[in-house]
């Protein structure tokens, strides 16, 4: 199952790599790389990226969409 996400293009945009946004969040490259090709990840994995890229939770649908 795929989950939609912008963590690449809101990475992107601070100019980021996957590895510093790796560090930021706690998580190994290759957890970014799943993420980014839309993996489905944990929830506190999620938090992770979400408070790395600078957002709070309350803007978590601006990185992770909603699956209906």
């Amino acid at each position: 199952m795929k989950m939609q996400n912008k963590v690449k293009v809101l990475r992107e945009k601070k100019l980021m790599s996957k590895s510093e946004l790796a560090r930021k969040a706690g998580v190994s490259v290759v957890t970014i790389d799943r993420v980014e090709r839309g993996e489905v990840c944990r929830l506190e994995t999620m938090r992770k990226i979400i408070l790395a890229l600078g957002y709070t939770l309350e803007d978590r649908h601006k990185v992770f969409q909603e699956q209906g």
